[in-house]
């Protein structure tokens, strides 16, 4: 039954309305699965969970199929559903009703604050999709150095095409997996022999990996160790930050559930097998279980109306970008010895990825799934 309406689905005959009643049904069966009927049983198996994947060999478990899946696919197809900035990932909208060019700005003029980024530091963007970040920080930020990391060759080529294009020199993307990559000896500068970061950020990766000790142990390293503080003012927290200014610091933003982490598995249905494969949904609270290396300084919990809004824009600009997107999704087809027919079937594909996302994260008013922005400083 399943095979015959993903069928269905790659065809792009089930109609809109009928979509959207099976995820929201979809998303209430997920939340009978991982309730298992009173507080004491739910945190038992939380911490069987959190227990397992501290034994897991590898930080992440198929990063290839993320690529598959999301990233490798043609940049020109993507652009066409997104906004000016290319923000493959939630954005913000206070009121409701902005755009999405200025929900994304919002979102990323978020992170500069809550992270507390300033001119002139050494900021890695962690897995940097399409660049939002990266060349948004290298545009407001002139004399700071910035790298970004990303598991993508496209991503990296478009980056570097956009970062070319308007002069920015402070920008660096290197593409490499989490799971294995070290900063190379050609990436050091003399001034900096050690290359340590005064931020990290990472914006919806940590959903792509399992093994969080082992992640935060590796982030950690790459952070500049705190420096003692001066016996002046100027050393020491301001009012309005949470940390002194030689602290180096981690920010996170990951989507979540309010209270449960699960695995997403392959028989787990079509959002698993063709979007999420080896993805994990981390609950609002589950990096506090992860503190060896990092000390969470402060956490925000946006409702997951953001992010039901801007998957529903995305929809609405494939739709309005469909003759254009079909095009390029069926020469790429082509190019790699596929029917034509394949690129139908991966733009059909997309629009049900973004209806699922407007409903997923819209249950019950966002209060079901999130948005977690957490800053961490290094545990010296």
């Amino acid at each position: 039954m399943s095979s015959f309406v993903y069928g269905l689905l790659d065809k792009g005959i089930i109609p809109d309305f009928i979509v959207r009643q099976a995820i929201r049904s979809l998303s209430r069966t997920r939340l009978r699965e991982i309730d298992h009927g009173s507080l004491e049983k739910n945190h038992a198996a939380k911490l069987k969970w959190i227990d397992g994947v501290k034994a897991r060999a590898t930080i992440a478990d198929v990063p290839e199929k993320a690529n598959e899946q999301h990233y490798e696919v043609p940049t020109s197809f993507i652009l066409s559903t997104l906004g000016p900035r290319a923000k493959y990932s939630s954005c913000l909208y206070p009121t409701g009703t902005e755009t999405l060019a200025e929900a994304e700005v919002l979102m990323l003029e978020s992170y500069c604050e809550k992270a507390q980024i300033k001119d002139g530091l050494e900021i890695l963007d962690l897995g940097c999709g399409w660049g939002s970040l990266s060349l948004f920080l290298a545009e407001k930020y002139p004399n700071a150095r910035i790298t970004g990391l990303s598991n993508s060759t496209t991503q990296k080529a478009f980056i570097d095409s956009v970062a070319t294009e308007k002069g920015f020199n402070n920008l660096t993307i290197i593409t490499a997996d989490v799971n294995i990559f070290e900063f190379p000896d050609s990436t050091r500068r003399v001034s900096n022999p050690n290359r340590r970061f005064d931020r990290i950020l990472s914006i919806e990766m940590f959903e792509h990996m399992k093994n969080y000790e082992a992640l935060f142990k590796k982030v950690s390293s790459w952070l500049r160790p705190s420096t003692p503080s001066s016996p002046n003012k100027e050393g020491s927290a301001s009012a309005s930050s949470l940390a002194p200014p030689n602290e180096s610091l981690l920010f996170l933003q990951v989507f979540c559930h309010r209270t449960t982490p699960y695995h997403s598995e392959e028989d787990d249905g079509w959002m698993s097998q063709n979007f999420f494969s080896g993805g994990t949904m981390p609950s609002f609270d589950l990096f506090l279980y992860f503190q060896s290396h990092i000390t969470l300084l402060k956490s925000w919990y946006l409702p997951g109306t953001h992010y039901s809004r801007t998957a529903e824009h995305w929809l609405q600009l494939q739709d309005a970008n469909a003759k254009e997107g079909l095009n390029v999704l069926r020469e790429d087809a082509v190019k790699h010895g596929k029917p034509a027919n394949d690129g139908d079937i991966q733009f059909n594909r997309f629009r049900v990825f973004y209806l699922a996302v407007a409903e997923f994260f819209n249950l019950d008013k966002g209060e079901q799934w999130g948005v977690g922005h957490y800053l961490f400083r290094r545990a010296d």
